[in-house]
């Protein structure tokens, strides 16, 4: 009798992976493109970028035989690429190399259009990109664009950085470290700071920084993107990371809350940095709680429509569109739901979402979800 049972169990779980329940993701009709935020470049800190927790890039379809070092839950005919861009420098600079490798990537997959999914900076290098991309053909040519956790009006810890540590040493420290040759010279993390704090960082540098400013050179326009949405990230205590503990213990930011709008010239009507921390709003009073990803607040993170995750046990993950929060048509002036609501903010921290270990996330099925909602949109 226990063999007849194992065998409907098998039968029964067989039926289950093959039902829709559990299919994988539809592919995409244009190539979808990974920019990894700051300090990456194909991993960060010694790990994988964009993989899973051995190392699986979560855009690698399973295309040849028996391979299984690849993300099952996507088409095996998909379409996706890993950018390289400098690890540290700023958007400016980082965006118009993600172009030039986008457009590197288009042509070898023979596509006219592209999909571009950015983590952390890279979310913010990927609205310079598809502004780039639109003035060297004159046509849209990013279909969807998706930032995963990105500072788009600025970081507590940014400014936290500048503000009290020597920067000097970061990236030899990395060199080091790691052995990585992209960490040595040409690198400039200050420079990289500078560009995410809200407010133009100093006055006496002579260059304008911070992404008060950028965001007004680089906006959301559907010339540059046909749909922009974000992934909203907030996790705390015990869960976060360890990567981010020592952050969160160093600079716990509070950042679920809004203040009141005023009129700077020349970038018209904000939401300024209340609080001059690096990040436009102000908190709630209440520093510890899930306001934040141990590195960017809730309050920063959205631009266009936010994104809410539908993790299923037993079937397959989704994304589907927010209305709730609002549409962020204007990076620099959201309404006040899109900097406090926590709708849809996925419980996950900032290091967790691109399989730095240890974590139990399941990367491969997350960006198989996401690869599916774009999908739908290119």
């Amino acid at each position: 009798m226990r063999n007849v049972y194992a065998k409907l169990a098998a039968v029964g779980l067989a039926v289950l992976l093959s039902s829709p329940l559990m299919a994988g993701a539809a592919k995409t009709t244009y190539p979808v493109v990974f920019a990894h935020g700051m300090g990456g470049f194909d991993d960060i800190l010694g790990y994988s970028y964009w993989g899973d927790d051995y190392g699986v890039f979560v855009g690698d379809p399973c295309d040849e035989f028996l391979e299984i070092t690849c993300n099952g839950d996507i088409s095996s005919s998909q379409k996706a690429y890993q950018a390289q861009v400098q690890p540290f420098a700023d958007s400016e600079v980082r965006g118009l190399d993600l172009a030039n490798d986008t457009e590197g990537f288009m042509a070898a997959a023979g596509a006219t259009k592209v999909n571009l999914i950015g983590h952390s900076q890279g979310g913010i290098d990927a609205r310079k990109a598809a502004k780039v991309l639109q003035q060297r053909k004159g046509v849209t040519v990013v279909r969807v664009l998706v930032s995963v956790s990105s500072p788009h009006r600025g970081s507590p810890v940014a400014k936290w950085l500048l503000d009290n540590n020597s920067l000097a040493t970061i990236v030899g420290i990395l060199a080091n470290a790691y052995g990585n040759t992209v960490y040595q010279s040409g690198n400039d993390i200050t420079k990289s700071l500078k560009l995410l704090t809200f407010n133009d960082y100093s006055s006496t540098d002579g260059i304008t920084t911070g992404l008060k400013h950028y965001n007004y050179n680089n906006p959301i326009s559907s010339s540059y993107a046909s749909r922009y949405v974000s992934i909203v990230t907030a996790q705390y205590g015990a869960s976060v990371n360890p990567a981010l503990l020592m952050v969160k213990m160093l600079k716990n930011i509070d950042g679920d809350g809004y203040c009141t709008t005023v009129s700077q010239s020349p970038y018209g009507t904000i939401v300024p940095d209340c609080e001059n921390d690096g990040a436009a709003g102000k908190g709630d009073g209440t520093a510890v709680e899930q306001d934040d990803d141990g590195l960017v607040g809730i309050n920063s993170q959205q631009m266009g429509y936010r994104l809410k995750w539908n993790d299923c046990f037993l079937c397959f993950d989704s994304f589907t569109t927010l209305s709730s929060p609002g549409y962020v048509s204007n990076i620099n002036n959201p309404a006040s739901t899109a900097m406090t609501s926590m709708t849809g903010v996925v419980n996950q921290d900032h290091a967790d979402v691109i399989g730095l270990p240890p974590d139990t996330f399941d990367e491969k099925e997350f960006y198989a979800a996401l690869i599916d909602y774009i999908a739908y949109y290119d």
